[in-house]
């Protein structure tokens, strides 16, 4: 598999695959799985609704999903905002949302024309 279009987007694929004990296919199923998973939604949901439980818990399970698939930019992202939410500012963490947006939206962009690719 050819991962320079995931790469050139701040995933580290190659590492990924190695946690994946190179299996390549499962890795390819998994970014998939991440298309469709609705914790970014949620985080949005949730600083919209000023739900600062939800916001952290949404924000924390996409911090783990990004590590495990070596998005290294949106994990970096998303760290940063976990540790805002528990340090109880509100207000910074929320203020990132237009930049975790942005990398989000590209992320996923770049993971779909992938994965027609293969």
């Amino acid at each position: 598999m050819n991962f320079d279009m995931l790469i050139n987007t701040g995933i580290d694929a190659q590492d990924a695959v190695k946690r994946f004990m190179g299996n390549e296919s499962l890795y390819a199923r998994m970014l998939g799985k991440f298309l469709v998973d609705k914790n970014y939604e949620n985080l949005v949901a949730a600083i919209s609704e000023k739900n600062e439980s939800d916001a952290l818990s949404a924000s924390h399970t996409l911090k783990g999903l990004c590590g495990n698939l070596s998005m290294t930019e949106l994990f970096k992202l998303f760290s940063e905002q976990v540790a805002l939410f528990r340090a109880d500012k509100w207000d910074d963490a929320s203020a990132m949302m237009p930049e975790i947006t942005e990398k989000y939206t590209k992320v996923t962009e770049v993971i779909k024309a992938w994965l027609e690719q293969q």
